[in-house]
């Protein structure tokens, strides 16, 4: 049903059931992962994608994959970077050290967020139950990574495969997300 995930970065939570289980659609909870916002301007970029091993994307809505990390577009001079939850201290300091006086923000928001995977052939359906975007694969590529409102959560989202969607929403704001989207697919079974 569902793509290979981000270089396997993105994964289901092994010791969580899935939270819809439908032929023609899942929403699985993701593995916990390490993630780091970082700002800074232009000067720092490259510097900091050689320490974090994947160059940042300067490109709009866009995502760079590598060996177990990811570094996705936020804005202009904003990124999100996700690698493995052990890596979280050694990344961190590499980092720091690689860019050393150079101007910048590194902050730790591991905690703050949480992530499902919705996979599938409705997956898109399911997503515009909440989400005025057009996800078609032409206008919402594989990469592609947007931040946006579902019904009234921020949520992050990031197309990892042509009928996979990573959904990412602030832990407070996951239940409310998960239970919508659970709640909507059950349409898709009364149909």
């Amino acid at each position: 049903m569902s793509d290979v995930l981000a270089n396997d970065l993105i994964t289901p939570d092994a010791g969580v059931s899935p939270l819809l289980s439908q032929s023609d659609v899942s929403i699985l909870k993701a593995a916990p992962i390490a993630r780091l916002s970082f700002r800074a301007r232009e000067a720092a970029l490259a510097n900091a994608g050689t320490a974090f091993g994947v160059p940042l994307p300067t490109q709009p809505l866009s995502s760079e994959i590598g060996a177990k990390r990811a570094a996705l577009w936020m804005g202009p001079d904003e990124w999100t970077l996700l690698a493995p939850e052990e890596d979280l201290e050694t990344l961190f300091e590499t980092i720091e050290t690689a860019l050393g006086d150079q101007p910048h923000a590194l902050v730790d928001i591991s905690e703050r967020s949480e992530a499902i995977i919705v996979s599938g052939e409705k997956a898109v359906w399911l997503l515009n139950t909440g989400i005025f975007v057009d996800f078609s694969i032409e206008e919402f590529p594989v990469g592609t990574v947007s931040r946006t409102i579902f019904h009234k959560s921020p949520v992050m989202i990031w197309r990892t495969g042509a009928d996979t969607f990573v959904v990412e929403a602030w832990v407070s704001f996951m239940d409310y997300v998960s239970g919508l989207l659970v709640q909507s697919a059950q349409e898709l079974t009364a149909a």
